[in-house]
């Protein structure tokens, strides 16, 4: 199944999470942190103005990005769990 997001809406799927402390322990699942990173896979037409005209989003399909740690709604889509964000929610792109 595909997400199409409408309006200025992004769906991005989080990166993994890491299993070990940089000490090399492992972690189990309850101590491990969401990763405030994930890679863009489908992005909506753009944020719709007053006047009627949209503003083409600024992050592409296949971008990594950076967002905040509760930010966007988390959805499953075929046992995949995704978050759809607004774009204002990503703090920035990486390269």
């Amino acid at each position: 199944m595909k997400v199409e997001p409408i309006g200025d809406k992004i769906v991005v799927k989080r990166l993994e999470a890491d299993d070990r402390t940089a000490g090399g322990l492992l972690l189990p699942d309850s101590a491990r942190e969401k990763p405030q990173q994930g890679r863009v896979l489908s992005i909506g037409d753009g944020r719709l103005l007053k006047n009627g005209t949209r503003v083409k989003p600024l992050v592409q399909e296949g971008d990594r990005v950076v967002f905040s740690s509760w930010s966007g709604a988390e959805v499953v889509v075929d046992d995949q769990p995704l978050l759809i964000m607004s774009e204002e929610d990503i703090l920035a792109i990486l390269e």
